[in-house]
């Protein structure tokens, strides 16, 4: 069998364009595929996610990805050993990864394996806090890119902040503090505390990154206003509720209103029977394993805390082609990811019982 009929789930997957909000194709077809190659059941939940599981046991494996991409439909296409697609890396590649392994394995005793294509990852999580009181499992991998012969033990933090500042309206003759001024001197302000936390943190996975998102201002004839949209990719040691607080500090007198959800950091532990396993997966399949830890977030940062299970992020594919108008993955990089978390699988499901 070649390359590319190994990876029939994830070009035919990739083909069902699905930006956040319009996953129904590709979860539908995801459902069918997943009955096709012989899951216990498969089906759709009640916010849309697709949910398919294998086997029947006790102890259960969570295998969380995401369906839905950034926007921006990539005409499909193999070129040689690459394929071409929005979501072929950022993530259905990881997920069809997930489904094509546990096809592989079939049915284990005393084990249940869920796969999960969730839906608004790129947005506001939507399916990921749905199911995060829905299960418990014993073991969780989350599906996102980095490279078949890598283990992703955490992501940051995020937060986002809208900053106001309001003054009275003057003439632009006087020598009065504007909206404007003021907004940006809390801009300042933030940036230089970011730099002073910073200082001694060599590593981008330790540090508080903060960015400015957008800027608005205007007036209605008595009053000014400017606004700032302010981002922070928060490290472990600076929970979302430390971040407003300073921020507020940093702000005043200046009002702050807190934005979507803010998420939590999260650092996985590296000693536990599922890395254990992913390092002798990797082996096993000729590769030689690393770690990595990223500045972004992502849906472990939801669940893991939660679910308080060994957890670890997995998926072939280079992050750097992300979102990007190139977006494309190895065949035979994603065909080596099916064959370790194959072995993953099977050796978890054997040394723990």
């Amino acid at each position: 069998m070649t390359n590319t009929e190994k990876a029939t789930t994830l070009i035919e997957l990739v083909k069902h364009y699905s930006p956040s909000g319009e996953e129904t194709s590709a979860v539908d077809y995801l459902i069918q595929r997943m009955k096709d190659l012989g899951f216990t059941k498969a089906y759709k939940d009640e916010v849309g996610n697709a949910i398919g599981v294998m086997g029947e046991g006790e102890k259960q494996i969570v295998l969380l990805g995401h369906i839905d991409t950034v926007p921006g439909e990539i005409k499909t296409r193999i070129e040689g050993d690459t394929f071409y697609g929005r979501g072929s890396v950022d993530a259905k590649g990881p997920l069809s990864t997930f489904v094509d392994a546990v096809a592989s394995l079939g049915q284990v005793r005393g084990w249940q394996m869920v796969v999960i294509g969730a839906i608004d990852e790129e947005r506001e999580s939507v399916g990921a806090r749905h199911i995060v009181d829905k299960y418990r499992p014993d073991f969780t991998i989350i599906g996102e890119p980095s490279r078949w012969d890598r283990i992703t033990l955490g992501y940051k933090g995020s937060a986002h902040t809208q900053v106001t500042a309001r003054r009275e309206m003057a003439h632009s003759a006087r020598a009065d503090e504007t909206a404007s001024e003021a907004a940006f001197a809390v801009w300042g302000r933030v940036q230089a505390w970011a730099d002073e936390v910073n200082t001694d943190k060599k590593r981008a996975f330790e540090q508080i990154l903060v960015s400015l998102r957008g800027l608005s201002s205007g007036d209605d004839g008595f009053e000014t206003w400017a606004s700032l949209q302010v981002g922070a990719r928060l490290p472990v040691d600076i929970s979302p509720d430390d971040w407003y607080t300073k921020l507020e500090e940093l702000a005043a007198p200046e009002s702050i209103e807190r934005s979507g959800f803010a998420i939590p950091a999260y650092r996985a532990e590296r000693n536990t029977p599922l890395v254990r396993a992913f390092l002798k997966g990797i082996r096993a399949t000729g590769g030689k394993p690393g770690f990595v830890v990223k500045t972004g977030t992502a849906d472990v940062n939801i669940v893991a805390p939660v679910w308080g299970c060994p957890a670890v992020v997995y998926g072939p594919g280079d992050s750097n082609l992300d979102h990007t108008p190139n977006e494309h993955i190895s065949l035979e990089e994603y065909r080596k990811a099916v064959d370790v978390l194959s072995e993953v699988l099977r050796n978890l499901t054997k040394s723990v019982s």
